[in-house]
């Protein structure tokens, strides 16, 4: 018989820049399958300046990414338990959200950003929560099949909404893209598509595009 128990869990998340008075706008990005928030935290350091912080919060299961040793990575979910998984990042999420930006109480302009396996972690914290943000960015990933579609409508609506992805990437296939237009039709959503020259990859030069645009009023 299966049983359910809760506890205290401790996880870790990645900044770029500080906190404070200076701040007025706020990246929250979620990394993909096999990464680590240090690494990925990266890709934005040339955004990151003292009115701009870059948070990367951190999938909560790691593992070796071959065998039994070596390099690590850490994935979000997997299809086992996926429900309770799901439920256990956007607590997570939601934690390191109130952790780092409502303290800062005040007006901000705050960027949902994932990553492959990450776009669909930072569409279920956009659509599942009551979490203020302005722009989410999917990058080489897709709306999850399962989101609620009435509250999903209703969270996304007049929210800038980007579609990012590589022209050579590996992983989006036409019959993945046709999933992702089905969805967005569903969720009445028509999210803007951003393509670069490139793979399956964050690209820096786009990254910087999207930081130097105004956010929509």
């Amino acid at each position: 018989m299966e049983k359910r128990i809760g506890f205290e869990f401790n996880a870790r998340y990645e900044l770029l820049g500080t906190a404070g008075p200076q701040t007025d706008e706020v990246w929250l990005v979620c990394h993909g399958h096999g990464q680590l928030a240090r690494y990925f935290i990266r890709k934005f350091s040339s955004i990151a300046n003292e009115k701009r912080l870059i948070v990367a919060p951190e999938g909560l299961f790691r593992y070796y990414l071959q065998g039994y040793s070596g390099r690590v990575g850490a994935t979000w979910m997997t299809r086992e338990d996926r429900v309770s998984d799901i439920t256990n990042y956007i607590s997570y999420l939601s934690a390191v959200y109130r952790e780092v930006i409502m303290p800062l109480n005040k007006p901000l302009k705050i960027t949902f950003l994932g990553f492959s396996q990450g776009a669909a972690t930072i569409s279920r914290l956009a659509t599942m929560t009551s979490l203020p943000f302005d722009r989410l960015v999917l990058w080489a990933g897709i709306f999850p099949p399962d989101l609620p579609p009435i509250e999903s409508s209703d969270r996304l609506r007049n929210k800038e909404c980007l579609l990012v992805y590589g022209l050579a990437d590996e992983f989006l296939s036409d019959e993945r893209m046709a999933e992702q237009n089905g969805i967005a039709r569903q969720l009445r959503v028509t999210p803007e598509v951003i393509t670069f020259d490139g793979r399956h990859e964050i690209n820096e030069e786009v990254v910087q595009q999207i930081a130097a645009r105004p956010y929509r009023q």
